[in-house]
């Protein structure tokens, strides 16, 4: 023994030699002390034995032998006694000892000790030091079967089965050896090996109740389905919780698989999951058995939570998910199940059944994500042989015309040569020009008609499309064009008996704006003598035929036609009695001229023409020489009417009055007066020609020297310089010659900028600029205009002023000069125009409150234009949403829903669905968002906002898979939707979050 080792033993047993000296002293025959050691050893009393021991093998008559067995028990006790050095003296004793026949035992009897307690891991290491030929062959049993466990536990599962292979055959181990290498081959899916094995072991009471369940499992995998059934179903009565949990999975599959649904179902409900979760085939057989038991509400419940699927179980769930919603008549969540599955290529015959379906659904309610025509023409394309061809076909035709998605059904019918599809071609290109003509895009309305009439399928559209192209001709100013279009559809609609009610009433119009007042007011009263029941549009009729005659002087007819619109008063009743009074005049009535224009300025103080009636009245009174009165009416209409464009007018008429009688003074300050505040205009021009006769009548021509040299625009020395100037820019106007007049106004305006003409050629140089969409050109002459007092052009600069900045969206200038339009405008249209173009500003720039006050007011107007109300009423709608006004907000869409077409029927539906959705209102939400997919594909965004709802809807109601399906899908689809996706996405992760909890298929990311 060296010398450190020496030292250590010493140490360590030291204080046993010490206690234990006066025996040591007597004893006299180690052979007994080492027997009496052993017997201890036996009993496990290993400290009492291990210092027995250290004590023979220290005596000096000690033999080798006996001195090299006292170290392996010394060394094993050390191990059993689990003192810190026992490995080390393990070691040592196979060092010190080479030539003992324990030194193998010792490395098996470490392993097998630790194998004993389970220390699999330092079994190992000891196992792995065994030299196996010097085994015993009851040791060579126990090696084989100890270390083939150990390495069985240490996941060798090859190295295993090698050692435990050899001990299948042993008495003691056999039995315990197959069992572990048929449990390695059923771990493995070596199912028919398993089987093999545990069938050998299966009368072992040891073994039966642990391989009940196996075995079940075993003949389940194995496709034997009522042995499987049997063995668990035994194995039932004696398992704990989680074993019947597994069972009752063992036995619903095999009757699942057994096709014996209804007895399947109890079991496979009893199961309870790997941790408390299912997987999405757990939830497809219970759905799939419920399906087959016609229980429908039941299989969707279980087929909706299968989410993220993406095999062939996931595809044969949707598909039959599909089928359990048709079967429920639930054909919106029937779509979404069929198109996931028709997505899916696990199974070509389900992908094509699937594809059909989600086809046919689509066109009986709709597609949110494609439109119609285009899902039936993919399914054509898809499978050009299929059983369904001859069911689908018909379909397609008739969904380019039911989808209302004119757009992409032209697209989509473009290039196709037959017959059936021209026709089709011929109705979608009518109704999309229809849809551009009430979207204002009249040019390209115009083209689609023209291709509607060149495909001559069915006459019927062939007129249908005449009038409309007709009334796009109307719309363009092309006249002569509608009014041939319009007696086009006459002659046809003669020929098929069909009619439209307007006609005579639209080529009256025609005639009207070509001045043919003859031939228009024919048409109007054929139009009168057979229609009776619209009251606007026979209201408009008669203004139109009294225009006609009035302009054509036939004074008795306009009036009878001016009493029978007054009569009906829907519309420019104010006008009517007006040009009636003026009708008076005009056939020498001049009392009752004069009666009806009092009768006006009373009735109708708040009309535009009030300061009309005024003026005429104050005009007449002249004629009847009565200038008491006219001076009384005049100052009358300058009180009530300070802005009116008649002011500078009427100043100058009472100076002419005052002149005629001899009221110099008086004449003199109304000339000044219109000099000081209407410079550069015409009425400036007479006045200051009339101040000069009352001057040289009084003989004061040198005052009036003095007083026209103070008036910077009035130099009387260039005064016919000044008229020459102007009078050749006005003629290249007159005469068409735009670049040559915009140079010769620019040229006046620069020679004279406070010219006697510098108004008129403002206004005119501005008009140029503004036809040739010049706009930063035009806006300073229109500016010009308007910073001076309120003349004849002051209005419509005011109007072109606002086009040019609503143009260019620039609306806080557009704000500031709309509303000095609103309230300067003498014209009713252009006051409309500047309230609801106010309310649009108001709304652009976020300041909802005005926005939504305009647009109330706008709406109070009884004879607004359909589009305009339209507009205003989603103003009112959009505001009230952006103050959170939500009541006020549902109230406006719903009544906009009631007329509303295009974009804006899309939005108050995708509202109408948003409000029920928060009113949980779910199904009723979900029913409005089919429509808006059905009817609205077209308009992406509320189709995308619409499929949201829909989502959080079956959210709410539980059914994750119609949930995250289309939010997938919109996800997919809608890109270019920012906030709709984001909106989704996060929806979604929410709901998969939920769905994870339960569901060991869904992946999260988190």
């Amino acid at each position: 023994m060296s010398v450190i080792k020496t030292v250590f033993v010493f140490i360590f047993f030291g204080f046993i030699q010490l206690n234990n000296a006066q025996q040591t002293a007597i004893y006299s025959d180690p052979l007994e002390d080492y027997t009496k050691a052993l017997r201890l050893y036996k009993n496990k009393q290993y400290k009492a034995a291990q210092v027995l021991f250290f004590e023979v093998k220290n005596e000096s008559s000690t033999t080798p032998i006996i001195e090299a067995d006292c170290a392996y028990y010394i060394a094993n006790s050390a191990i059993r006694l689990e003192q810190q050095n026992a490995e080390t003296l393990i070691e040592n004793f196979v060092e010190d000892y080479p030539t003992s026949n324990k030194r193998n035992s010792a490395f098996l009897n470490v392993a097998d000790y630790y194998f004993s307690k389970a220390k699999y891991a330092y079994a190992q290491k000891w196992f792995d030091k065994v030299d196996e030929a010097s085994l015993t062959v009851s040791e060579q049993e126990r090696y084989n079967f100890n270390y083939g466990y150990t390495l069985y536990i240490g996941k060798d599962k090859k190295a295993a089965q090698k050692y435990l292979n050899r001990v299948t055959n042993s008495e003691t181990y056999g039995a315990q050896a197959k069992y572990y290498i048929g449990y390695m081959a059923y771990e493995g899916d070596d199912y028919d090996k398993a089987n093999s094995y545990f069938e050998q072991v299966s009368d072992d009471n040891a073994y039966k109740e642990k391989l009940s369940y196996y075995q079940a499992d075993l003949n389940f995998k194995l496709g034997k389905f009522d042995k499987a059934i049997s063995l668990a179903k035994e194995q039932l009565p004696k398992s704990t919780d989680e074993e019947v949990s597994e069972l009752s999975k063992i036995i619903g599959e095999s009757y699942f698989n057994l096709k014996q649904y209804k007895e399947a179902i109890p079991f496979l409900k009893d199961y309870q999951g790997k941790k408390g979760k299912w997987n999405n085939t757990d939830y497809y057989q219970l759905g799939y058995a419920y399906y087959k038991q016609n229980q429908y509400d039941l299989a969707i419940s279980e087929f909706n939570k299968i989410i993220d699927g993406k095999n062939f179980v996931a595809q044969n769930a949707y598909y039959h998910l599909g089928k359990s919603y048709i079967n429920l008549n639930k054909k919106q969540e029937a779509l979404n199940a069929f198109k996931n599955a028709s997505e899916m290529p696990f199974d070509e015959k389900i992908k094509e059944d699937a594809s059909f379906n989600y086809a046919k659904i689509s066109y009986e309610i709709g597609n949110p994500y494609l439109s119609v025509p285009q899902v039936l023409n993919n399914f054509l394309e898809s499978y050009p042989k299929s059983e369904y061809k001859d069911e689908i076909e018909p379909l397609l035709i008739d969904s380019y015309i039911t989808s209302k998605n004119y757009k992409e059904a032209l697209t989509l019918l473009k290039g196709k040569s037959s017959d059936t599809y021209k026709t089709a071609y011929q109705k979608v290109a009518f109704y999309r020009g229809v849809e551009l003509f009430n979207a204002n895009q009249i040019n390209e309305a115009k083209s689609l008609f023209e291709a509607a009439i060149k495909t001559p399928k069915d006459e019927t559209f062939v007129m249908k499309a005449k009038y409309w192209k007709a009334e796009t001709d109307y719309n363009l100013s092309n006249f002569n064009d509608a009014l041939k279009g319009f007696n086009e559809v006459k002659t046809i609609q003669n020929q098929i008996n069909s009619t439209f009610e307007n006609i005579d009433y639209n080529i009256g119009y025609c005639h009207f704006k070509l001045k043919n007042y003859i031939e228009a007011n024919t048409f109007f009263k054929n139009y009168l003598a057979k229609n009776n029941d619209d009251d606007l549009r026979k209201n408009d009729t008669y203004l139109r035929m009294a225009d006609g005659y009035f302009v054509s002087t036939d004074y008795q007819n306009a009036i009878r036609n001016y009493d029978n619109a007054i009569k009906i008063g829907k519309i420019e009743t104010d006008y009517a009695s007006f040009q009636k009074a003026m009708s008076q005049g005009y056939i020498g009535n001049t009392d009752l001229k004069i009666k009806g224009l009092n009768d006006f300025i009373k009735n109708h103080p708040s009309s535009a023409l009030n300061d009309d009636a005024f003026y005429a009245l104050g005009n007449t009174y002249v004629k009847q020489n009565d200038n008491q009165k006219a001076i009384k009416t005049y100052d009358l209409l300058l009180k009530n009417h300070p802005e009116s464009i008649f002011k500078s007018k009427t100043l100058l008429r009472q100076g002419l009055i005052f002149y005629n009688d001899g009221e110099n003074e008086a004449a003199l300050k109304k000339y000044k007066s219109i000099a000081s505040d209407f410079p550069n205009s015409e009425e400036a021009n007479q006045a200051i020609a009339s101040a000069k006769l009352v001057y040289i009548d009084i003989g004061k021509v040198d005052e009036y020297a003095a007083w026209v040299k103070t008036l910077d625009y009035a130099d009387i020395t260039d005064i016919e310089l000044d008229n020459a100037t102007y009078t050749a820019a006005e003629k290249q106007y007159l005469d068409g010659k735009t670049k040559r007049a915009i140079k010769l106004f620019n040229d006046y305006l620069n020679q004279y900028p406070k010219g006697i003409h510098n108004i008129q050629s403002h206004f005119y140089l501005a008009e140029l600029y503004y036809k040739e969409e010049q706009f930063n050109d035009a806006l300073p002459h229109y500016k010009a205009i308007i910073v001076e007092p309120k003349g004849e052009f002051t209005e419509q600069s005011l109007l072109h002023i606002n086009e040019i900045y609503l143009k260019t969206k620039d609306w806080d200038n557009a704000i500031v000069y709309l509303e000095r339009l609103e309230v300067e405008a003498e014209n009713p249209q252009n006051k409309l125009y500047a309230q609801s173009n106010l309310m649009n500003a108001f709304y652009q720039t976020e300041t909802y409150d005005k926005a939504s006050s305009y647009a109330e007011v706008v709406l109070s107007d009884s004879n607004l234009d359909e589009q305009i109300k339209s507009d205003a009423q989603i103003i009112i709608a959009r505001s009230a949403f952006k103050l959170e006004d939500f009541e006020k907000a549902k109230s406006a869409y719903a009544k906009l829903e009631t007329f509303a077409t295009g974009k804006l029927a899309a939005e108050s539906l995708y509202y109408n669905s948003y409000f029920k959705n928060k009113d949980g209102l779910y199904e009723k939400s979900n029913e409005v968002v089919q429509e808006l997919a059905r009817d609205y594909s077209s308009y992406k965004y509320f189709s995308a906002k619409g499929l949201v709802i829909m989502a959080k809807n079956f959210n709410a109601l539980d059914d994750d898979f119609q949930a995250t399906y289309i939010l997938e899908s919109v996800i997919e689809n809608f890109t270019d939707f920012e906030d709709v996706i984001s909106e989704a996405e996060s929806l979604l992760n929410k709901i998969k979050e939920e769905a994870a909890k339960t569901n060991a298929s869904v992946e999260t990311d988190n």
